[in-house]
């Protein structure tokens, strides 16, 4: 047990440019979390050369078994009836690039006898309403804390209610990942950011499985912040991958692709929240089905371009203006930390819209004049958002949502809320300057009556995926017993 290996991978929240990161001209700012999904290998103990078994114990009935076929390169799945596409096409293919770049011995001594890998997600990837119904719990914060990490949640694969933090991409990235570093074909330890050879693989490996897995070409922004973690995002020319999804088994172009060699044109900066900034995240439990928002929001754009072009790219700029801000401010806290204490708990007394005036009234504070930037480029991106909500007939921020966030808006100390990513019910996030604030946006989720809101644990975290040492994790252990 203590030679498996354990990769974990975070979640993600698109906090600016939703849609825009769809379009290469444009950028998006993908924030990392701390909920992650972790992956456990530990060599099998069967008597049959490549077996892999696949558990999920978080869940009924999800487990599969496969066969890898070294001459060909092929998995085999021994369930037709029970298939999980995502983890299959991730094995399938990780296994078959890992066995181009280690020795034949190495490769075939790894398989010898079988592979046992266990995925587990954080709680916060999913809905927790039913496990704290059945508890006769409140939707809070403390009730979340008192459910075991990794609860099984007494239902399918498919019929679970996730809350929009990637999910998919997270658990993809750290399979890829874990397969990889348990066959030594990657060595993350000997990398820095000059060289990042190896996560760079890991990166266009979990982009190809998560693209042909959901059957098209996404932005990539999900996988991307699972390798690298916050950051500003500019996705993949989409034709990279398409170029080799057309033709899934020649798995000796497929690795030429995906190599570190063949430089991707997407663009990864790195970025973390100003200190004293709090992303917080609540789970409506609405539902949207982002692939066909994005779908019509596309369709829309197709038809109505001088209308649609101007729309991106005013959204464009406020987005990279959000950016600019915040690396000014944490510019501030590393030359001169009081004066951004200062300047920070000024802030944190007023609601958003006192800010402005703030500003005026302070306008020798540098601190304020960028909080002030910040709130009013996120309240004009809420508004160019509504406005192509109306016209393209997609509920981006439907009213019950603005309602839900005005609210937050007048706590103090909140600076920015809005609906994630692609829009809609699934989730919305806060980001606060004060302890204080979230007890008051938590007090404003608990007594709202015209949506649910439960709120999320998870917090922001700039690390992209981990390797994990086991021991620090008793709950993982428990399930290799």
């Amino acid at each position: 047990m203590s030679k498996a290996t354990v990769v974990s991978a975070p979640g993600k929240v698109l906090i600016a440019g939703g849609y825009l990161v769809l379009d290469r001209e444009y950028e998006g700012l993908v924030i990392g979390v701390d909920a992650r999904f972790y992956t456990i290998i530990k060599q099998g103990t069967y008597d049959s050369f490549g077996k892999v078994v696949v558990r999920s114990p978080q869940f009924l009935n999800a487990s599969w078994e496969y066969a890898y076929i070294y001459a060909s390169s092929e998995l085999e799945s021994n369930d037709s009836d029970n298939k999980n596409p995502f983890v299959e096409i991730a094995i399938k293919y990780s296994l078959a690039i890992i066995s181009r770049r280690v020795s034949t011995e190495k490769f075939k001594e790894k398989l010898r006898n079988g592979l046992d890998i266990y995925i587990v997600g954080d709680n916060d990837f999913y809905s927790q309403r039913e496990q704290l119904n059945k508890l006769n719990l409140p939707l809070t914060a403390s009730s979340l804390r008192s459910l075991d990490s990794f609860c099984k949640l007494n239902t399918t694969l498919k019929e679970v209610h996730k809350t929009g933090l990637g999910s998919s991409a997270s658990m993809i990235t750290s399979l890829v990942a874990a397969l990889f570093i348990n066959f030594e074909a990657i060595d993350i330890a000997a990398e820095n950011e000059e060289n990042a050879y190896g996560r760079t693989l890991i990166h266009n490996v979990a982009q190809f499985c998560h693209s042909l897995a959901q059957g098209k070409v996404g932005s990539g922004f999900d996988v991307s912040s699972a390798v690298w973690g916050s950051h500003v995002y500019r996705r993949f020319l989409p034709g990279i991958l398409s170029s080799i999804m057309s033709n899934t088994s020649n798995f000796e172009h497929i690795y030429k692709i995906v190599s570190p060699e063949n430089k991707w044109d997407n663009l990864v900066t790195p970025f973390s929240l100003p200190p004293e900034f709090i992303l917080v995240l609540a789970d409506v439990d609405a539902g949207s089905h982002t692939p066909s928002m994005v779908g019509k929001v596309l369709a829309w754009r197709k038809n109505n371009l001088d209308r649609a072009n101007s729309l991106w790219t005013k959204l464009g700029t406020y987005n990279n203006s959000i950016v600019e801000n915040m690396h000014k401010l944490s510019e501030i806290y590393a030359h001169d930390p009081s004066t951004y204490t200062v300047g920070i708990n000024l802030g944190s007394l007023s609601k958003g819209s006192e800010l402005p005036r703030l500003a005026e009234r302070n306008s020798e504070n540098k601190v304020i004049q960028l909080l002030s930037g910040i709130y009013v480029s996120f309240q004009t991106i809420r508004e160019l958002l509504r406005e192509m909500s109306t016209q393209s007939d997609v509920p981006i921020e439907p009213p019950m949502q603005t309602r839900l966030l005005d609210a937050c808006m007048e706590v103090p100390g909140v600076l920015m809320a809005g609906v994630p990513g692609a829009g809609g019910f699934d989730a919305i996030f806060c980001i606060t300057i004060s302890q204080a604030a979230i007890d008051g946006i938590e007090r404003v989720w608990n007594t709202w009556e015209e949506m649910s809101v439960a709120p999320l644990l998870t917090r922001a975290s700039s690390k992209g995926f981990i390797k994990e040492n086991l021991d620090d994790h008793a709950r993982l252990k428990a399930f290799l017993r």
